[in-house]
């Protein structure tokens, strides 16, 4: 990470496109967590780079003023890892929802977690497709009736993220509620400032299709500690209600980087195949 040398401000990382989110919405609350938190890291706003893939929350990026990438559904990490392997002089953040990152970009969840890249994951999770007119997404309760789509519930049991970055190898996890922008922002800094992959879930309600979800705020509580046992991160998981916030895993690991290219040898290549292309 670069630092600046002048005190900056929270919105001086915000850009001067208004939201079009739903007011209410939790992801307003994520947008000033993360902008709290490159204040308090002092990162120069050109060495930061937002990406995101598709849905409410990933539109992020356009309402922050550090560089940013909207990509397509659900590929938010592959964008961000080979960001984050050709420059990693850059702070590197992925953004994006439950459906985009659990769904479509499920796969690319579990090898981000076991490649242990140096960027941040973060995923405003609201248990809906928001975008799309509501309908169930991976982590929607089994017996959630609030889509015509689904009218009796899914019928499936929700995935857990945090078990899933756990088991697949991620040395970061965290939890983090919108409705506490301070304790949010806490946990992004100390996901930025982990050498590798850290992930943080955060509990983003959505106003328009999950009204229930408001009451979130009394269920939402702080419980979880840092711990390095990945035996022990998994037994706290099981007595989850799902509603505890904190920094639950923290472990180092070698973080995955290219081995440099040879350029004489890639310049052989080259040459090689402007021969065949010339026969």
């Amino acid at each position: 990470m670069s630092a600046t040398a002048p005190t900056v401000k929270p919105r001086d990382y915000k850009s001067a496109v208004k939201p079009v989110w739903c007011p209410g919405c939790g992801d307003f609350g994520v947008l000033n967590a993360l902008t709290k938190a490159l204040a308090a890291l002092s990162v120069a706003r050109e060495k930061v780079a937002l990406i995101s893939g598709i849905g409410c929350s990933a539109r992020l990026p356009a309402y922050t003023g550090v560089y940013g990438f909207h990509g397509i559904h659900g590929r938010a990490l592959p964008m961000a890892t080979g960001l984050a392997v050709a420059r990693p002089d850059l702070t590197v953040v992925a953004t994006g929802g439950d459906g985009d990152g659990f769904s479509i970009g499920g796969n690319h969840f579990l090898h981000a977690c076991r490649r242990n890249i140096d960027m941040t994951y973060v995923v405003m999770d609201n248990a809906v497709y928001g975008m799309t007119k509501g309908q169930a997404s991976p982590t929607t309760e089994a017996d959630w009736d609030g889509s015509s789509l689904t009218p009796e519930g899914p019928g499936m049991d929700p995935v857990h993220p945090l078990e899933i970055a756990l088991a697949a190898g991620a040395g970061f996890i965290a939890r983090g509620f919108s409705g506490d922008p301070n304790g949010l922002a806490e946990l992004v800094t100390r996901g930025i400032g982990y050498p590798g992959f850290a992930f943080i879930q955060v509990i983003s309600p959505c106003i328009t299709y999950r009204p229930e979800q408001m009451e979130y705020k009394h269920r939402i509580h702080p419980g979880f500690e840092p711990t390095a046992d990945r035996r022990e991160a998994f037994l706290r998981l099981m007595d989850d209600d799902y509603f505890t916030t904190g920094l639950l895993y923290r472990k180092e690991r070698p973080v995955w980087r290219p081995v440099a290219a040879d350029a004489a040898n890639l310049d052989s290549i080259a040459a090689a195949f402007r021969v065949q292309a010339a026969q």
